[in-house]
């Protein structure tokens, strides 16, 4: 999908005066120093109705941000994983209630947090096995170091899973480690937001017998023409690839991030599929219209019309 608006806004029903008003608000950011840049794509039934950008891809340099712009997309990965992982289980290489342990021997062993320090933790056996849907929704008892709020948090960072992941360690790597942390509950009993798929981006290298990149690439990127969609910047693209800012803590104006700015220019040694692609804006439009459309954009389909709906659907227990 081209991010050329070749429609009248008016025949998807938008009000083009209305649309331009996104503009006006969102420029302010930037204007005031809130925001380096920002861009926008607007669509209804598979047709653009209005599209922007403004500001800047690196300040300092002066460098406009375009619609071609390539960004970090990190979370918005964990969507590509759920769909990679969801193609497997339509042709019924796995069932979301098979263990963990089936396809990552060593999470099997995994303890779960009751109480105690970071430095000397009460744990317990697993009840119930940690579950392939526990990976999917949050509710496998995993965590991410940057979140500060429970003593398994800490034991992740002292373990080198902070804002990043140990160098020279793969994702099988990365998941013994990971699998040697303490849960902070039961599987299936809590919901936090985690590396649940992390771990399922190792499954679909398992099953797959191919690497998480490999999959990526050719049975969804190459699919849906997302050419600008790795998990790395080749350096013919690097002169597209924006810096990347964060609020200031006293100002809230944007500054350089420059402990996560760093970006591969050939395929790096882990492949992250909860946070490690780097995009589009038109690329992650093709992937968004591919599940607004059911599993199929422009005569391409990637999942079933029934798998997708059965994806919107509230998995987590009790209907929370």
């Amino acid at each position: 999908m081209s991010l050329e608006v070749q429609t009248n806004p008016l025949d998807l029903g938008f009000d083009p005066a209305r649309l331009a008003r996104i503009s006006t608000h969102f420029r302010k950011y930037v204007d005031d120093g809130r925001l380096p840049n920002w861009s926008v794509a607007v669509s209804r039934h598979g047709k653009l109705a209005f599209t922007d950008a403004y500001g800047h891809a690196h300040v300092a340099d002066g460098k406009p941000m375009e619609l071609d712009t390539i960004v970090r997309i990190f979370s918005m990965t964990k969507p590509i994983t759920a769909v990679a992982a969801m193609m497997l289980w339509e042709e019924g290489a796995f069932e979301l209630h098979h263990s963990v342990q089936k396809y990552i021997p060593a999470f099997g062993d995994t303890k779960v947090w009751v109480g105690g320090a970071a430095e000397s933790p009460d744990v317990v056996d697993q009840t119930s096995p940690m579950e392939l849907w526990h990976l999917f929704t949050h509710t496998a008892g995993l965590t991410y170091g940057f979140m500060y709020a429970h003593p398994v948090d800490l034991m992740y960072r002292n373990a080198g899973f902070e804002w990043g992941t140990p160098e020279g360690v793969d994702l099988a790597g990365m998941c013994e480690r990971w699998a040697q942390l303490p849960l902070l509950f039961q599987p299936g009993a809590e919901w936090n937001y985690s590396i649940g798929l992390d771990v399922l981006g190792r499954v679909i290298e398992v099953i797959s017998g191919m690497s998480l990149d490999e999959f990526f690439s050719t049975r969804i990127f190459e699919p849906l023409g997302m050419s600008d969609t790795a998990f790395f910047v080749p350096d013919a693209k690097r002169d597209r690839l924006a810096h990347l800012y964060t609020p200031a803590p006293r100002t809230g104006l944007a500054r350089p991030l420059d402990a996560l700015a760093g970006v591969h220019s050939s395929t790096p040694t882990f492949l992250g599929g909860g946070g490690g692609l780097c995009s589009t804006l038109s690329d992650y439009v093709k992937f968004a219209e591919m599940l607004r459309g059911g599993g199929i954009v422009d005569g391409t389909r990637i999942l079933g019309s029934r798998t997708v709906e059965f994806m919107r659907q509230n998995h987590l227990p009790g209907n929370v």
